[in-house]
């Protein structure tokens, strides 16, 4: 196991990004959760909605959509393009607090880098708000094993290799991939009017886990401890864990989990970065952790989720390091400023994506 404090992005890294313009989706389908009902009533009547303000923070270098009056859970699927398609595929899980869903910049942002490195997106609308959380309130985790079964149902339609599918979570969001890495299990639903949609041959448990600046995992008010809800067991799988120092709120989540994950004896990286505080997205613009994505693509790589790349190419003047010398990755354009603007803007800021052919 392995943990990297007060990490910072080295310069090979950032001489291996590329140009890097933003990815387009190619949305394939939307499938509801529960086509019948939902396990549980819905704890709200009124419509959703985005209640996206002028005050909301940025998240990864643009104000997002923040939906919340979420009813009808779904599944959403964007698949890789280009021949790319790896095989691989993570369920996303915005952050929120469980009142809203960071649809955007915790969501659709997500599924950009995964597509970038031939990975399949499986971005997830799980019920919000509800009032507690498992078990007292099983929602949470009803919606997320749903998603894991139907994309294991789904999985040659879709190209996905059903033993590569794992979980990438924010905040709540990485709170609930937790949840699922513990307790893929759990058969509560089949005891709801939900029952006839749950395929009971398909696994819910994740192959993977990508848990970013995670919530309410330990034990309030010293958070000390680990909730033993999310003791970490037999099926929860090979972790990478991303947190700010300066996440005053958050921060103890993962140093409990990650101690919980050691003892054990999970496999799990740690990377905690200086500053960037909190929900600060896939690519923070000017802030240490603005290229964890490469990190998270390499450790992807070294867990067997994603190939390895190719062998070092042998040119006449010897060996190379790997990166073609007729194409070397250029470095990255100075960061975009983000001035103050009203609402969400029509245009994102550029993506900076990493070239998945440099890694």
């Amino acid at each position: 196991m392995k943990i990297f404090l007060r990490a910072h992005v080295c310069s090979f890294v950032a001489c291996s990004l590329a140009g890097l313009s933003s990815v387009a989706l190619a949305q394939q389908v939307v499938l509801p959760l529960w086509p019948h009902a939902t396990p549980e009533p819905a704890q709200t009547t009124e419509p959703e909605r985005d209640v996206t303000t002028d005050k909301d923070s940025f998240i990864s270098g643009h104000r997002t959509a923040r939906l919340t009056n979420v009813t009808k859970p779904t599944l959403s699927v964007y698949p890789p393009t280009g021949g790319k398609n790896t095989g691989a595929a993570a369920l996303v899980f915005p952050g929120g607090g469980y009142v809203r869903l960071a649809w955007d910049g915790e969501g659709t942002d997500t599924c950009e880098w995964l597509n970038s490195v031939g990975m399949t997106c499986l971005l997830v609308k799980y019920r919000v708000p509800e009032k507690g959380r498992y078990p007292d309130n099983p929602a949470d985790l009803e919606d997320a094993q749903q998603a894991m079964r139907l994309a294991r149902a789904h999985a040659s339609e879709w190209h996905i290799d059903p033993a590569h599918i794992g979980v990438v979570g924010f905040s709540a969001g990485a709170n609930l991939a937790v949840l699922l890495s513990t307790h893929p299990d759990d058969q509560h639903v089949e005891s709801t009017p939900a029952a006839p949609d749950v395929d009971t041959k398909a696994d819910a448990r994740a192959n993977f886990a990508i848990v970013a600046y995670p919530a309410y995992l330990a034990v309030e008010p010293e958070q000390t401890t680990l909730d033993p809800a999310y003791t970490p067991n037999r099926f929860t799988p090979p972790t990478f864990l991303i947190q700010a120092e300066n996440d005053h709120t958050h921060i103890k989540n993962s140093l409990v989990y990650y101690r919980a994950l050691m003892d054990a004896n999970v496999p799990a990286d740690m990377h905690l970065f200086s500053v960037g505080g909190h929900g600060f997205g896939i690519r923070p613009i000017g802030m240490p952790e603005e290229h964890w994505t490469i990190l998270a693509t390499i450790w992807l790589r070294s867990i067997g989720v994603l190939p390895p790349l190719p062998p070092p190419h042998h040119g006449p003047s010897g060996p190379s390091t790997g990166v073609p010398t007729s194409m070397p990755c250029p470095n990255p354009p100075p960061p975009a400023s983000q001035p103050p603007q009203p609402g969400r803007p029509d245009n994102k800021t550029t993506s900076t994506q990493p070239d998945p052919n440099c890694w």
